[in-house]
Parts: structure tokens; sequence; C-alpha cells
């Protein structure tokens, strides 16, 4: 078998003496590869080496960012007023690095009024776009029209 430690030099022992070894100095012998000629084994703390190991997991989960989907809905006949009131929170949404996804949704007969809505979402985008940029353009799913914006990258 043989041994790799710290900073020195990896030799070649015999099970039973890497284990008498490992013991001596109160740690585990861990085989690392057990496929290579012949094994490789590693003399560590094992109950050390998990705490570690799930110590950098956890800060790999904690740097990760968390995307947050904030949804916008329309109707395919949204007034001005409204169009203008939604679109302040779609900038806000936008400004805190927020996606959205925006949507039409139709009912019943407002079907026919498809082009109305895609209009909506298209004038949606153009007024957004210094602060973000369309990640899938309108699209009809059933009885909504989709289209998800992404917030520009800081400088």
């Amino acid at each position: 078998m043989r041994v790799v430690g710290e900073g020195e030099e990896p030799k070649v022992f015999t099970t039973t003496a890497a284990l008498s070894m490992a013991q001596e100095a109160g740690l585990d012998l861990v085989i690392i590869s057990e496929k290579a000629d012949p094994p490789i084994a590693k003399i560590l703390d094992y109950k050390k080496f998990l705490y570690d190991q799930k110590k950098k997991q956890k800060e790999i989960k904690n740097k990760a960012q968390k995307v947050v989907v904030k949804e916008i809905r329309f109707g395919p006949n949204t007034d001005e007023h409204d169009f203008e009131f939604k679109k302040k929170h779609a900038i806000k949404f936008l400004e805190e690095g927020f996606k959205i996804k925006a949507f039409v949704f139709f009912r019943g007969r407002s079907i026919l009024f498809k082009d109305k809505g895609e209009i909506l979402l298209l004038r949606l985008a153009t007024e957004v776009e210094e602060l973000g940029i369309v990640e899938q353009m309108p699209k009809l799913e059933g009885k909504r029209m989709i289209m998800m914006l992404a917030p520009k990258k800081k400088k």
C-alpha cells in the first residue's frame, strides 16, 4: 500500500505497517484510490476531513446567487395608467436585481387580441431596456402570453 502524507514523499508499506503508523499517530488510514497498483492511502483525521468538506459545501451554497422571479400580470386591454403603474414596479424589481416574468392573461374571447398582448409586452421591454434585457420573447402558452426579463449586469 502506498501511503501519502502531508509534505512527505509517498512510500510503499504493507497494510499492517500502514495501519500501525496511523494508530501511533492517533489518526485514521483512509484509502484514496483502491484501483491503483499499489492502492493509495492517506493518514488523516477522518472526522476533521468530513467536517472541512461539509464546511466548504456550506460556504459554496451561501455564495450561490438565489434567483427570484417576480411576476407582473397584464390584461390584453390594459389601460395607459395601469401600464405605467406596472412599469414602475418592473423598473423597481430590475433595479433590485430580480428577474421578471411579465404575462398577458387572456380570458374567454379576449384570446382574439393576441397581437394586442404581444404589443403590450414588447412595449414594456422597450421602456425598461436600459435596466433589463429580454431573456425570452413573448410566447403564447395556453391562455397566457409570457415574456421573461432579466436585469443587466452592473459594472
